[in-house]
């Protein structure tokens, strides 16, 4: 870790400093020291409880895969460096206020912020969590804004048959929501057998791609895989609609449609959660769909999503893993250690 300048100087005034985790070059990662920004009446300091790690995402970050074109627009916020390396980034972080206003001291809070154990943003930036929501399960809150703004954008219904295709943590909170619809049909979609068990406990079917129901209404794709894709086009009904959720980087992508997708008539939409769904856009925020996402995660079923805690000191030595194991939990959770 690159030494603070401070060290060795204890009369001379610093301001506090936290720890953050860079990607330094394609799979290499290392926590730095980080300046804090300086305080203001309008900003909060936040000592980090935990985040998590979008495995879809991240990985491609870490693997240098962000398309030239997309350099600004995939830019996180409070991101430092830029694509490709280094880069400090990451969008899932819950912890508790130690400085700001004083409605905000003290109250566990969620920010769209990279990976980093103490940080200072403007209080705008921060969503208070509900007390109904642990702070882990929290972390989940932006991939929880990403299902709820493609529920929005496929327009799904009561008694809709709907599949997604794409046991990660975007595609098992899509069918989550999906499954809260009084009286859909909601099929979870995935090559690993064992998500199985992670739609039993949210509550919805599973099916691998060879066995899934076919003549849906509505398919959500969050594989990011050509095949998943071709598998979500090949369940869809007679004019259905396909979402697409991946993001694949530079990732060339293979899409058959010469079967059914014009004699079906089928409709591909994409749904990103940059911005707001456009049946809403006119009447919600980012602000207002981020406290419906939180709202959303009062639910304990969801803790099934979450790895095993990480100490945030292990994590550039386990990262390589916990973004390319087979098997791994939708949601890796970093825990930072406590105030010192």
């Amino acid at each position: 870790m690159p030494k603070s300048p401070c060290d060795g100087h204890e009369s001379v005034s610093c301001p506090p400093q936290g720890r953050a985790l860079w990607f330094e070059e394609i799979g290499r990662a290392a926590i730095r020291a980080e300046p804090l920004a300086v305080a203001a009446p309008d900003t909060v300091q936040v000592r980090m409880l935990y985040s998590g790690i979008s495995r879809g995402t991240e990985s491609l970050v870490f693997a240098g895969r962000v398309p030239p074109g997309e350099h600004q627009r995939m830019r996180a916020p409070f991101q430092a460096g830029d694509f490709g390396f280094p880069v400090k980034y990451g969008y899932a972080a819950v912890g508790t206020v130690e400085d700001g206003p004083d409605a905000l001291i003290g109250r566990t809070v969620f920010c769209l912020h990279p990976h980093q154990d103490l940080f200072r943003v403007p209080a705008a930036a921060v969503t208070v969590v509900p007390d109904a929501v642990p702070p882990a399960r929290a972390v989940l809150a932006a991939n929880m804004e990403t299902a709820l703004n493609a529920l929005w954008d496929g327009g799904a219904g009561p008694g809709d048959r709907i599949v997604v295709v794409g046991a990660g943590a975007v595609g098992a909170l899509t069918a989550a929501l999906a499954g809260r619809l009084p009286g859909a049909e909601v099929t979870l979609v995935d090559i690993d057998p064992a998500r199985a068990a992670i739609a039993a406990a949210l509550g919805v079917g599973f099916a691998l791609p060879e066995a899934a129901p076919g003549g849906a209404d509505i398919v959500f794709h969050a594989s990011a895989r050509s095949a998943g894709l071709a598998t979500a086009l090949a369940l869809a009904g007679d004019e259905a609609t396909v979402v697409e959720m991946s993001w694949y980087g530079t990732a060339e992508v293979s899409v058959c449609l010469g079967g059914g997708f014009h004699a079906q008539r089928l409709k591909l939409v994409s749904s990103q959660v940059g911005r707001v769904a456009p049946g809403r856009r006119s009447r919600w925020d980012y602000r207002r769909r981020l406290a419906k996402a939180l709202d959303l995660l009062a639910d304990d079923r969801l803790d099934v999503l979450l790895g095993d805690p990480i100490p945030f000191d292990d994590l550039p030595a386990r990262l390589p893993a916990i973004l390319t194991a087979p098997g791994a939990a939708p949601c890796p959770l970093i825990q930072y250690p406590a105030r010192p």
